[in-house]
């Protein structure tokens, strides 16, 4: 596998190794051993996977500690781009965000660290969208910013009046209006 750098340190992109032949294609999405040498040693315990249309944005989510979450995002079939916000006070990157189309067709992933809100939009008719998680789904631990958080400028690729949200996620604060949960300073993956 091959690890990107972002703008932001922690956020990477992987590609995969794809062997393809007459019968189509093979690629080993994930190998712990790998993960661990080349991006971080974590452990994921939840596999997750929605199917969303054109236009639906999900996020910005996050999970508060001690319950934070990482994510290791991946397209099965469509396109998607992937936002990671980094959301620990005292950062360098603090409000500032990543953006990477994910699709199936060129089978990279992201992997979001604790520390950072996620979410994506549609851009392809239909997307089947997965992820592993570091830490179990807790929902007393919800946290979520504006997907259209003016201060955040992320450009969604999708216009605004075909936007389709939930009432949760159409209902989120702004980052400047939520009190921080992280901090640059501290490393959340010692509590694995």
């Amino acid at each position: 596998m091959k690890v990107i750098q972002t703008e932001i340190s922690d956020v990477v992109v992987i590609e995969p190794k794809v062997f393809g032949d007459r019968r189509g294609y093979f690629l080993e999405s994930y190998s712990e051993r790998d993960f661990a040498s080349s991006v971080r040693d974590v452990r994921f315990v939840q596999d997750n996977e929605s199917s969303s249309s054109y236009g639906v944005v999900r996020g910005l989510h996050f999970q508060k500690p001690p319950y934070s979450q990482g994510k290791l995002v991946r397209v099965i079939s469509g396109k998607v781009l992937d936002v990671a916000v980094d959301i620990r006070k005292g950062s360098p990157t603090y409000g500032k965000h990543v953006a990477v189309e994910l699709s199936g067709e060129n089978k990279r992933q992201m992997f979001i660290p604790r520390g950072f809100a996620h979410g994506f939009s549609v851009l392809s008719d239909e997307v089947v969208f997965q992820y592993k998680c570091d830490a179990f789904y807790e929902p007393r631990s919800e946290g979520a910013i504006a997907w259209d958080d003016p201060d955040l400028g992320i450009d969604w690729k999708v216009p605004s009046d075909k936007v389709i949200l939930s009432d949760k996620d159409s209902a989120h604060p702004r980052l400047k209006d939520i009190e921080s949960c992280f901090d640059h300073n501290v490393d959340y993956y010692k509590e694995i």
